[in-house]
């Protein structure tokens, strides 16, 4: 079955309120469905302009903007279940760091369904931001999610620099990899582009970007946000020659949308003039990671 995704462009803004911040969930879903989006999915770290409707103290600071915005992932996975009802879609929720009971704050996407029911992925692996300045640890688990659409993954931002990551989430059975991503300079922006697009040529399946954009100066944690989304395939039968299904216009707020064929996927990975899904366990040293299967 043939599908639309939406891939945000996605500004972090200077939130004001709550309501705030559902109006704009509410129009940037709304447009989305109306635009016959099955799929949509946004950034990493888009909820961090939740933070700025703090005082000062939360929003200019890192430890405490985890603390704060964190807080508040109940009430925003619940204003995201009920517009994914409401408009009958799947949505990647913008990722957010969320400390747990230990004090350990991971940094976790959710996928959330048009009945409510919410899978999360914990990015596995940190930047030296999230690291070294912001003390973001990474989880562990790799999961996949059972959808009406097929099975999707999220390798959030760098994960997807990993090629394990992806190829687990590929022999579990995903037909398309999801990578929110937020990165503050154009190499930034370009690393996690070109690992999506190998991670497509290798898995033979469809990678979808989603980067935050523009700036927000008053945040310590996504001030500076350059990037445009993409959706990636192997360049190889039934896709396109460069392999880049549709790419969006760098560093503008928008929606990139694009039609995602699990049937190509099936069959590219058959009949392709290469077979690097086939036959990638004929590399040296290609023990297996394993990914658990969601049900959404």
């Amino acid at each position: 079955m043939t599908f639309r995704v939406a891939a945000a462009q996605y500004p972090i803004d200077a939130i004001a309120s709550w309501d705030d911040y559902a109006g704009k969930l509410a129009r940037w879903t709304g447009e989305a469905a109306a635009n016959g989006a099955a799929l949509l999915v946004y950034p990493e770290y888009g909820a961090m302009e939740l933070a700025r409707m703090f005082a000062p103290e939360v929003w200019s600071d890192l430890r405490q903007s985890i603390d704060f915005v964190g807080g508040l992932r109940r009430k925003i996975d619940a204003l995201h279940a009920e517009l994914a009802e409401r408009h009958g879609v799947y949505i990647v929720a913008a990722s957010l760091p969320e400390r747990d009971a230990d004090g350990v704050a991971t940094n976790v996407a959710r996928v959330v369904s048009p009945k409510g029911r919410i899978g999360e992925q914990r990015k596995l692996i940190m930047t030296r931001f999230e690291r070294e300045k912001w003390h973001v640890a990474g989880g562990s688990e790799i999961n996949v999610f059972r959808t009406r659409l097929g099975t999707l993954g999220v390798a959030i931002c760098y994960d997807a620099e990993f090629p394990l990551i992806a190829r687990a989430m590929s022999d579990a059975g995903a037909a398309a990899i999801l990578v929110p991503s937020c990165t503050d300079s154009l190499r930034g922006y370009f690393r996690v582009r070109v690992a999506a697009q190998a991670r497509a040529l290798e898995n033979q399946c469809y990678v979808v970007h989603a980067p935050t954009v523009g700036e927000a100066p008053w945040s310590p944690a996504v001030d500076v946000n350059v990037g445009a989304a993409g959706v990636f395939g192997p360049p190889d039968l039934g896709f396109p020659e460069d392999g880049v299904v549709a790419a969006g216009v760098l560093n503008e707020a928008m929606w990139l949308y694009a039609d995602i064929d699990p049937a190509a996927v099936a069959r590219v990975r058959r009949e392709g003039q290469v077979l690097n899904n086939k036959h990638w366990a004929e590399q040296p040293g290609a023990a297996p990671l394993f990914a658990k299967i969601v049900e959404l």
